[in-house]
């Protein structure tokens, strides 16, 4: 055999075996491209999956007993075989929400993710400027937190099955002695006073209420410069109808009023921002020390994305408040009750001092949310 016959069957079998390793590399990226393609979708869709978190849904019969429990009736007046749905709730609290015995208050249920009434929130009130207005600007920001947190540890202590909330209510448009440029006797808060408040509040993982003291603007004015800030889940809203002046009115001079009409506005608004971005259920809260402050409360509609708390604002002896407290929270019913509470004007003579939490959780009902100024 010649040596040009040897090597051409060289030649031969080398060709073959790169055209072999040719296909095998051919397969391989096809493999790995298709194959991996394939995992890698997979993996994506399982990470999508698992990191969406099911749509928390409202325990019906847990929020009913506490209902009751807070009206002051008891956690087991109901029977809890027949709680577990809106019907049977309204047949159930038909002898207790009446004329009569008007808590717990027969309203919608909200959407689940809801903070009330299983958590009671604890707040200081104020605004960084002033110290006058409340605590929050009679204190460095971190004193006052950690002043909170105590207070916070009190109320936790006084009733330990409601888990305790941390919250700042925080003045974001402050009615003023003064017109100002535009002539409306309202000061709007910068956006970094703003942001403090939140951060702060974050710091705590609790929330925020942005204020709003309208003077002589308005709800529909003031309320949507705030969305930026309502579309985050821990920014609540709160407005006082102490200071919704008529023009010729001055704050401080003269007490203001809201109606239910102004009330279903913002409660409207709010549910909107809630459906638009997903996040839980908002809380309204409303200050109100007289029965003029909110007209019409009867027709104040709760709903499901929105939470609204009647707070009775108002200093004085605690017998005095305890009345106070019956005429314009017990006997206008709406959904939830707050209190607020004054450091120093609640415990001027002849008031013994401050209502206890223990006084404050005796109120029927008993308050879910809970403030300090």
């Amino acid at each position: 055999m010649s040596n040009k016959t040897k090597t051409g069957r060289k030649f031969r079998k080398s060709s073959l075996l790169i055209l072999l390793l040719i296909c095998a590399v051919i397969y391989g990226v096809y493999f790995v491209v298709n194959n991996g393609a394939f995992i890698l979708n997979y993996a994506v869709s399982g990470v999508t999956a698992s990191s969406t978190p099911p749509a928390p849904v409202l325990n019906i019969l847990a929020y009913n007993q506490k209902m009751v429990a807070l009206a002051g009736y008891g956690t087991t007046t109901l029977d809890t075989g027949i709680s577990a749905t809106s019907s049977a709730w309204t047949a159930a609290s038909s002898s207790i929400s009446s004329p009569i015995h008007p808590w717990p208050v027969s309203t919608v249920y909200p959407e689940g993710g809801a903070l009330l009434p299983f958590n009671r929130i604890v707040a200081y009130y104020g605004n960084f400027d002033s110290t006058s207005m409340g605590i929050l600007g009679q204190y460095p920001p971190q004193e006052m937190i950690s002043k909170l947190q105590d207070v916070v540890g009190e109320w936790q202590a006084a009733d330990p099955t409601t888990p305790v909330i941390p919250a700042l209510d925080y003045i974001a448009v402050v009615a003023e002695g003064s017109p100002g440029p535009d002539g409306k006797y309202r000061a709007r808060m910068p956006a970094d006073q703003i942001e403090q408040a939140i951060t702060l509040a974050d710091q705590m993982h609790g929330l925020v209420f942005l204020d709003v003291q309208v003077a002589w603007s308005n709800l529909q004015t003031e309320v949507p410069l705030l969305e930026e800030y309502l579309k985050l889940p821990e920014v609540e809203l709160a407005i006082d109808p102490e200071f919704a002046l008529q023009p010729g009115q001055k704050p401080g001079v003269v007490n203001g009023t809201f109606d239910a009409s102004d009330i279903n506005y913002v409660a409207n608004y709010l549910a909107t921002i809630v459906r638009e971005n997903n996040i839980p259920p908002k809380i309204l809260m409303i200050h109100r020390w007289t029965e003029h402050m909110v007209t019409n409360s009867q027709n104040i509609k709760p709903l499901p994305e929105v939470q609204i708390v009647m707070n009775m604002d108002g200093w004085s002896t605690p017998t005095r408040k305890i009345s106070v407290y019956d005429q314009i929270i017990y006997d206008y019913p709406v959904q939830f009750s707050g209190i607020k509470l004054f450091y120093k004007n609640d415990a001027l003579p002849p008031s013994p001092g401050l209502m206890t939490p223990t006084q404050v959780l005796s109120l029927k009902p008993a308050p879910v949310f809970v403030e300090y100024q």
